[in-house]
Order: structure tokens, then sequence, then C-alpha cells
């Protein structure tokens, strides 16, 4: 089956399985920022924005992304590149697996809410599992990146 999708502000026609998830579909297109870990849909690690909306791309479909506008880390170079300065410099980076799915998520959140509390922070980011910290030097991080400290 053929869809067309626009990735990364780039139009594509991929051919796809009926039965496979869009993780899958952006991973053998070479974007390997897309990872997949936990196979229940809880870690975030597959998150992608579907119409500018955090999405986990291992529960949709590559055809229910047929005529949509996909993004991934790649295509938020300057805005990741931004937030992944503040990770370093409150010395809340770790092995960076989950850093694409948190970071588009980070980026997704710094679009919708204003002034977000820890607790509305925390919830927002709850899908996205980490195992190499305690979350709070993320939480740090994230609320100087969103300038709420």
């Amino acid at each position: 089956m053929q869809i067309t999708l626009t990735i990364n502000d780039k139009l594509v026609t991929w051919d796809v399985e009926q039965d496979e998830f869009l993780a899958d579909t952006l991973r053998a297109h070479g974007y390997l920022s897309v990872k997949k870990a936990c196979e229940t849909s809880c870690c975030g690690l597959c998150t992608v924005w579907v119409e500018e909306k955090s999405v986990l791309s291992c529960t949709i479909l590559s055809v229910r992304a047929h005529g949509k506008k996909i993004t991934t880390i790649e295509g938020v170079p300057n805005e990741a590149g931004e937030f992944a300065r503040v990770l370093t410099a409150e010395g809340s980076e770790q092995c960076g697996f989950c850093s694409p799915g948190f970071v588009m998520n980070v980026l997704a959140m710094k679009n919708e809410l204003v002034n977000p509390s820890d607790e509305e922070i925390i919830h927002y980011l709850t899908g996205n599992l980490c195992r190499c910290t305690g979350y709070m030097g993320q939480l740090r991080a994230v609320k100087t990146y969103l300038g709420v400290l």
C-alpha cells in the first residue's frame, strides 16, 4: 500500500504494509532517532509529532499517517539543540537513548503550556521513561528551558 506524507517539511511517498507501525516505517527510511524499546507503548522513545501533536509512533499504523505532517527530532534541529544545551548546562544529560522522544515532548509542551507547574510538567512527561536518572535533573532542565524557575 502506498502512503504520501510530509516528513520534516519534505513530501514523500512510501510503500508500507497494512499492519506496519509508523515507528517502523520511519526507521526503515532512515529516521533513526525514532526508537522502540518497550513494545508496550509506554516508554516514549518513539515520540514524533503528527500534525504538531505528540504521538507515540509505535501505536499508529503508517496508513493512518497518510496525508499528514510528521515531525521527528531531525525536523526541529534548532529547538532540539537549544534544549540539549540546557540539559548539558544543568548536568541532566545521560546516555541519550531516551533523548529524542523526551526532547520532542518537551518542545511540544513549550508550544502547548504556559508557565506550567511542576505537577503539570511531570504529568506531561509521565510517558517518557529514562533508565539513567531520578528525573530531578531533567525537571530542573525543563523548568530552566521553559523559563519557569
